[in-house]
């Protein structure tokens, strides 16, 4: 090995470069820009005001703050599902008024005036959300009418009854503490604020509410055609706003005292400026309450700083437009490049070197020398099948497999020509197993370990689709991305596969450009109903096959071009060892044979020009930079084998298609009876081959489970 080699070897290994492509990836990343933007704004006050974060300045502005903080929740759930609302300033101006007649001059008592300033408030959003959920109204033509509706409405009100406004005072403790009461030094207005803030940060991201409401946001046709109350839940938003409009109403109301005609004026765009700056997509489907949050801190902050400085209101409305201009700039130009970014620092090759390429050449001595055998082979479901990467024999000796439609088929024997599906599960159902009562398992990527009952009830029941996450784990590796294959233990305890925690199942060969372990093993009992990682850092594990003695299982590792053993029992429990450590192909599912041997899928087969790319990381993450991804070096699938070898590694048996005709991709294995079934995830067919020699009465399942009782 070369000295640049070394270094690229022992570069990749130590500097983690695939994290940053992850932290790109979390959702919360949006957060990173006002946090900036808020990090930048607090230095600079600090710096430039002194005194300016003083505990007395500071009471004022969260007041206010406050106060902005319920009207910005309320807007951030509108334009989270597509909509906007200009009237929430004329809505505040309206609600001030009855807050101040119902409570200063009629001293009606706060547990009934308060409802009714709320549902004043409701009922405006409830007439924007009428005319724009139901009647299908364009949100900003509707607010921009309601604004002016109810702007026109306070100013008569002011102009008819001015002494109902101004005269009075309320002398309640309550109404009092709502003014300028304090907790711990907090004014109570920014207490309720966040209180409202959690909770509704709960709904959305918790409740079926919160799905709806960014579903809708994200795109109102294919919400309707996923069965939600689209018109509904843009009502419901619209009254969302109007309510906490009525909040923060009546905090400013007890605060101010103030029933001039100006109130309100301008707050649309400046709690817009802070719902867009903190990050809430002016497109809908995509923000959260924490941004709003953040964005109002920092628009509060700013006017604040600009009211200490002498500046006009017309330059401070200059500045928030500049403001909300750049805010908007990055919000469409992050959302269009996003994915492009993204992409680009994701996939993040490291180092690898396998070795020397096995000879497989045409009468060679070589045990992968190859051959013809499988030419010919009987075919099962032709033209009925779409995608059997796995398949599994019951007590009655009925073929099942999955389909990439979701489906699990059952084929009758003897002759395999009438078939059914078994069971609508959905996803894509990879590897499969039977246990002793006939229960059928299956993995089904994106969905997890699943379990069918036998006839009659054909219960189609989840056990897990999480696992316990890593502690340095940087993405949330609790979910189950592509679950592969699984055996079952003696005990009942299901080991399965999971082939990649980066990549979903339509990515799962990208992951070979990365070289790195990011498969693992899972083990699932069924006793405690647990699910726990027992094996990491895996190359794309693939096959589990629990071996004879009960203690231990293989597992192969597909870009790792070789066949492992781990003991779940016994002695060596935990430990592991290398069975078979260079095939020239990729290794795919492992099932037992009839003489105690082994048999393996290899899915495809190694090329020279990808074993090299593998050893170098930079020559791959420039071929994704600058090429498309379906011109990407990819591992070849073209052509695949079976094996068969025995406890100590040993390749006793090999078998080809070389036309290709039949099985150009093999991913699986099963003997019964002398007879070897073949599947393959891109095949429209189940191959049945004749196995000389082979124990014509095995059963994989008395092996595994003894007689049928």
């Amino acid at each position: 090995m070369s000295l640049s080699e070394s270094y690229s070897r022992w570069r990749y290994k130590l500097v983690p470069d695939h994290v940053v492509g992850e932290i790109l990836a979390k959702p919360w990343i949006d957060n990173a820009i006002p946090t900036l933007l808020l990090g930048i704004v607090v230095v600079s006050f600090a710096i430039l005001m002194s005194g300016y974060f003083t505990s007395a300045g500071l009471s004022d502005v969260s007041r206010v703050f406050g106060e902005n903080l319920f009207i910005a929740i309320g807007l951030a759930i509108v334009i989270m599902a597509g909509g906007i609302d200009l009237s929430i300033g004329s809505t505040l101006a309206l609600c001030n008024l009855a807050a101040l007649a119902l409570i200063n001059n009629y001293e009606m008592p706060l547990v009934m005036a308060l409802p009714i300033v709320l549902a004043i408030g409701g009922l405006v959003g409830l007439v924007n959300g009428i005319a724009i959920g139901y009647l299908r109204l364009r949100a900003f033509l509707t607010t921009l009418v309601t604004l002016i509706f109810v702007r026109s409405l306070v100013e008569l009100l002011l102009q008819k009854y001015p002494t109902v406004f101004t005269s009075g005072f309320n002398q309640s403790a309550a109404w009092e503490f709502m003014a300028v009461g304090i907790v711990y030094g907090i004014p109570g207005v920014l207490i309720f604020a966040l209180v409202a803030a959690v909770i509704l940060h709960v709904v959305l991201t918790r409740t079926r509410f919160g799905w709806h409401v960014m579903a809708v946001g994200g795109s109102r046709r294919s919400a309707y055609n996923a069965g939600i109350h689209v018109r509904r839940t843009v009502c419901l938003t619209y009254v969302i706003s109007g309510v906490m409009v009525g909040i923060a109403a009546c905090f400013y109301a007890a605060r101010q005292l103030n029933a001039g005609s100006d109130v309100g004026l301008g707050l649309e765009f400046t709690v817009l400026t802070a719902v867009v700056l903190g990050g809430v997509s002016l497109g809908g489907g995509r923000g959260s309450i924490v941004k709003a949050v953040l964005g109002t801190i920092i628009v509060v902050l700013v006017q604040n700083a600009l009211i200490r400085m002498g500046l006009r209101s017309g330059a401070s409305s200059t500045v928030l437009g500049c403001i909300l201009l750049l805010a908007v700039a990055i919000d469409v130009r992050w959302l269009k490049n996003r994915h492009k970014v993204l992409s680009r620092a994701y996939v993040s090759p490291t180092y690898f070197r396998l070795p020397p390429l096995p000879e497989t050449a045409f009468g060679s001595s070589s045990p992968y020398a190859m051959n013809d055998k499988l030419k010919g082979v009987e075919a099962i479901g032709l033209g009925d099948l779409d995608g059997p990467e796995d398949m599994v024999l019951d007590w009655e000796e009925n073929v099942y497999c999955g389909s990439r439609h979701g489906d699990i088929i059952r084929f009758f024997a003897p002759d395999y020509k009438r078939w059914e599906v078994f069971a609508h599960i959905g996803g894509t159902p990879l590897g499969m197993a039977c246990d002793a009562q006939g229960n059928i398992y299956s993995c089904v990527a994106g969905m997890g370990l699943y379990k069918i009952t036998p006839d009659p009830a054909r219960e189609v029941v989840k056990l897990t689709d999480e696992t316990n996450r890593s502690r340095l784990s940087v993405i949330d590796d609790t979910r189950l991305r592509l679950a592969d294959d699984l055996d079952i233990a003696p005990d009942g305890r299901i080991f399965f596969s999971e082939a990649t925690v980066r990549y979903e199942v339509y990515e799962w060969m990208v992951d070979a450009l990365e070289a790195r372990g990011n498969g693992r093993i899972i083990c699932y009992d069924p006793r405690d109903n647990s699910t726990k990682t027992v094996v990491s850092n895996l190359q794309l594990p693939n096959g589990i096959c629990v071996e004879r003695n009960g203690q231990s299982l293989l597992f192969a590792e597909t870009w790792g071009c070789r066949i492992t053993r781990w003991w779940f029992d016994g002695p060596k429990k935990g430990q592991s060892e290398i069975v078979i450590d260079n095939l020239p192909g990729y290794p795919d599912n492992i099932n037992r044979g009839s003489d105690g041997t082994y048999w393996c899928a290899l899915t495809g087969m190694r090329s020279a020009a990808f074993d090299v790319a593998m050893r170098f990381p930079k020559f791959r993450r420039r071929m994704v930079l600058k090429i498309p991804p379906d011109e990407w070096l990819y591992p070849n699938m073209n052509t695949g084998c079976v094996i068969r070898f025995d406890e100590q590694g040993n390749v006793l048996d090999c078998l080809w298609d070389l036309g290709g005709e039949a099985h150009p991709m093999l991913t699986s294995i099963r003997e019964h009876k002398g007879k070897l079934f073949l599947g393959g995830a891109y095949n429209n067919r189940i191959g049945r081959y004749t196995i000389p020699g082979a124990d014509q009465n095995w059963v994989a399942l008395e092996d595994y489970w003894g007689k049928k009782s």
